[in-house]
């Protein structure tokens, strides 16, 4: 499970970390990060789905909540046990409040100074 939230979570680092420098043209020097390049970049992928440019980082934005979605659900499924034993004792441990006010003849332990 590491390795695939490390699957996950490198490329959506690196693409939205070049989106956000490339689209506000922090390039530092590099031509990578430009704007011109990343204007080119998302012309070249325009032209190839016949789509407008402008409309692929929400359709990537899109895609990549569900993937984030899937994968947690994948984890989830996963380790569905552990999760219904943790709910389960959450709810065993828990009292229902009856609006009592608490016990005043209890000392009160403060904390070690």
């Amino acid at each position: 499970m590491r390795y695939l939230f490390w699957l996950w979570l490198v490329p959506l680092s690196l693409f939205w970390g070049w989106f956000g420098l490339s689209y506000y043209d922090v390039n530092f020097g590099l031509t990578m990060f430009s704007r011109e390049l990343h204007d080119l970049v998302f012309r070249i992928y325009g032209s190839l789905l016949h789509i407008d440019p402008a409309t692929i980082p929400w359709l990537f934005f899109k895609a990549c909540i569900f993937d984030t979605v899937l994968i947690f659900g994948i984890v989830a499924y996963r380790k569905r046990r552990a999760i219904r034993n943790w709910w389960t004792s959450r709810k065993a441990g828990q009292e229902p409040e009856t609006g009592e006010a608490p016990d005043e003849a209890a000392p009160v332990q403060l904390p070690a100074e």
